[in-house]
């Protein structure tokens, strides 16, 4: 039975509102707690954001894929979108870039998200760094507005990844610019990976081709792509084995299938 759209975004909405609930001792990478789709602490996927100015350790819930700050080309007074901004880590570590005369602003679904996102931001004293409740994939944001959009292993969780892109192209400005991390398969994921709703927090299940990804960004007419950044991602076989039985994960590890990190920038 194919999961509807909705009920993943209800799924992965529950997922990151249960996350934003727990300490930050207690997180891991894409999803946490008891029901979620791993429970144990695995850092499969997060990169360190210590060295980054602007970084904040109440802000990090370790569930980004990538630093896309690193390649956004963030310039002093841009104006910055970050889309599923969580507790607003990359909104904190894009607003030392941008410093006083520019603005950032994070889009997230998940409410409670959002209240840790604006309780960091009045810790840190920053009045220029905005948290927004939306979907990526209708953005509460005006056409033309923003000079860089950035998105850490948020894309991969929206089914409609063309609405998304769709929503970045409209909201950049004419020289504007994106850079996104996210994951992205070689070859197919077996089958009861992609039917189990539970992936879809854990980052797995709505990951797409790198292929198609690179697609998706062409085909909404954005120019000058490139992928500045690849790595691959190794899900141990504890986490498979609760979808998995034993033949189909020896299976699964003889194939050519690949999970990976891509951070992707491109213009509009």
């Amino acid at each position: 039975m194919k999961i509807q759209e909705k009920d993943i975004k209800e799924i992965v909405k529950s997922k990151y509102n249960q996350i934003a609930d727990q300490s930050n001792d207690e997180s891991c990478c894409c999803c946490k707690g008891d029901s979620a789709a791993w429970d144990k602490d695995y850092t499969i996927f997060s990169e360190s954001y210590k060295k980054l100015e602007g970084y904040s350790e109440d802000a990090d819930l370790g569930l980004g894929c990538g630093l896309p700050t690193q390649f956004a080309q963030i310039s002093k007074g841009d104006t910055v979108l970050d889309l599923g901004s969580g507790a607003g880590n990359d909104c904190f570590v894009a607003r030392a870039v941008v410093g006083e005369s520019g603005k950032v602003i994070g889009v997230d679904f998940a409410d409670k998200m959002l209240e840790k996102a604006r309780k960091n931001a009045q810790v840190l004293g920053y009045q220029n760094v905005e948290f927004l409740k939306g979907d990526i994939d209708q953005l509460p944001i005006e056409d033309d507005s923003i000079d860089v959009v950035v998105s850490n292993c948020v894309l991969n969780l929206v089914p409609d990844k063309v609405k998304v892109f769709a929503e970045i192209h409209r909201v950049l400005k004419p020289a504007g610019h994106f850079s996104v991390s996210d994951i992205v398969i070689s070859g197919t994921l077996p089958e009861k990976l992609l039917k189990e709703a539970e992936m879809y927090a854990g980052c797995v299940a709505g990951a797409i081709a790198n292929t198609a990804y690179i697609g998706i960004i062409k085909s909404q007419g954005f120019t000058e792509i490139k992928v500045p950044k690849v790595k691959e991602i190794h899900i141990p076989d504890e986490t498979l084995e609760k979808y998995l039985n034993a033949e189909e994960l020896e299976n699964y590890r003889n194939s050519d299938i690949g999970i990976f990190s891509m951070t992707v920038f491109a213009k509009k």
